[in-house]
């Protein structure tokens, strides 16, 4: 029953973190959309910060089982890094509870010590499977481009969550994965 209720919980917490948008969000409240005690998701977790943290595992899973998947079909430079990309905005990056789950991800990085270690190695292999892709194509611009694209991702997901863009759409996508051809035609007639 435990992984059965472990699951539980974490559902319950990205589903109350989306409903709320915040990490505002009881222990009671988890426990209650659950269906288990206040005291058991203690017993399982710990504390408040530990669900959290578990929660951004199991979404930080989630999201690298896709990128995986997506880099499997990948046979050039250019399709890895467009496999990344779209793995990025995939239909599970794109449920709202899921996105304010990620939005909330990096407040609490702000101030635990554990999800700040958790969002490191997000970010480290985010730009790890990036560069691998731009340094075949453009070496002298392989940073640059790794940086540029990591924040173009992390901005397309806040304007979605201040609702001041539309939901990030195949055209956000197709954008910016024209902004990428774009760069790397640039950087290999350099």
């Amino acid at each position: 029953m435990e992984p059965l209720r472990r699951s539980a919980l974490v559902d319950a917490t990205i589903y109350e973190i989306g409903a709320r948008g915040s990490l505002d969000v009881t222990v009671s409240q988890i426990a209650r959309r659950a269906g288990v005690s206040s005291a058991l998701a203690h017993h399982y977790f710990g504390s408040k910060e530990q669900i959290f943290s578990a929660t951004m595992r199991h979404i930080l899973q989630l999201y690298g089982a896709q990128v995986r998947g997506a880099l499997v079909m990948a046979r050039t430079p250019r399709q890895r890094v467009e496999a990344i990309v779209r793995a990025s905005f995939s239909s599970m990056s794109q449920r709202p509870e899921i996105i304010a789950a990620w939005m909330n991800f990096y407040v609490q990085a702000q101030k635990t010590p554990g999800t700040a270690r958790l969002l490191a190695i997000y970010q480290r292999r985010l730009h790890s499977n990036l560069y691998h892709g731009f340094r075949r194509i453009a070496p002298d611009r392989a940073m640059v481009l790794t940086q540029g694209v990591a924040a173009m991702i992390d901005g397309l997901y806040c304007r979605q969550v201040l609702r001041t863009g539309p939901q990030v759409s195949e055209d956000a996508v197709n954008t910016l994965l024209h902004y990428i051809s774009l760069a790397l035609n640039e950087a290999t007639q350099e």
